[in-house]
């Protein structure tokens, strides 16, 4: 139950309408007839192109619905109590959502220094230039790292290692399952502040009420489970569904 003062979740977060469904599915049948070459070929593509119409409005119905009851319980008074929610994501998944994205960042900086180190290899370049550039690199894998989180969060909500481990960062009226840019700053700043004290900030998932540890609560953020989440495996496995009999 939402407690006073919190927001219900906003027309971003509802299914699409039936009416919404049937008018994509149409377009889906007409576009499939414009490829077809005979009627057979058309009547195929006609079940084919509703199946997979069907297919992904049940998951977009079923990952907005979840994504309403999820922000249903999140207060904007991030101190009030609440009884413990199942899809609060724990501190496991989270660490491992975490080291997914650490690996692609710290990859990413190592293939770009790498591919510079050998274009300034051609070159004969001071040693002072040397320190220099090795103190503008430490400069750009720290915006990197910030733009990484920040832009993730601010735009879908999710990291790819959320993504991958299947939960999302949500804030109070947050839409579309995302925060503000300033709010992820924030969040990105304070992770670091929960890290000093030997990691207690983080531990703190374990005992809070909501599994916030000490970056979401200076945030006002919650982590939750999203199990909807759109993968190319869950794309690959709708398009593999058998068409239902045309009546």
């Amino acid at each position: 139950m939402t407690e006073p003062g919190s927001e219900a979740p906003r027309g971003d977060y509802l299914p699409p309408t039936p009416l919404a469904t049937a008018a994509h599915e149409d377009r889906q049948a007409l576009h499939a007839l414009d490829g077809a070459e005979s009627p057979d070929a058309a009547a195929t593509a006609i079940v084919d192109a509703q199946a997979q119409a069907k297919a992904a409005a049940a998951h977009a119905i079923a990952e907005a619905q979840a994504q309403a009851a999820a922000a249903q319980r999140i207060p904007t008074q991030t101190g009030a109590r609440e009884r413990p929610a199942a899809d609060y994501t724990g501190l496991v998944t989270r660490a491992i959502g975490f080291g997914i994205d650490a690996v692609i960042i710290d990859l990413t900086a190592v293939i770009v220094t790498g591919i510079i180190a050998l274009a300034l290899n051609l070159f004969s370049i001071p040693s002072k230039i040397d320190t220099a550039l090795a103190a503008v690199g430490a400069v750009v894998f720290i915006v990197w790292s910030a733009a990484y989180f920040v832009t993730f969060w601010s735009t879908t909500g999710q990291t790819p290692g959320a993504r991958i481990m299947r939960f999302r960062v949500l804030g109070p009226g947050a839409q579309r399952g995302h925060i503000t840019p300033r709010r992820a700053l924030v969040r990105l700043l304070a992770m670091i502040l929960a890290a000093i004290p030997l990691l207690a900030g983080y531990f703190m998932v374990l005992f809070d009420d909501r599994r916030r540890g000490l970056h979401d609560r200076l945030a006002h953020t919650v982590v939750i489970d999203a199990p909807d989440t759109e993968t190319p495996v869950n794309r690959m496995r709708a398009r593999r569904q058998p068409a239902a009999p045309h009546p």
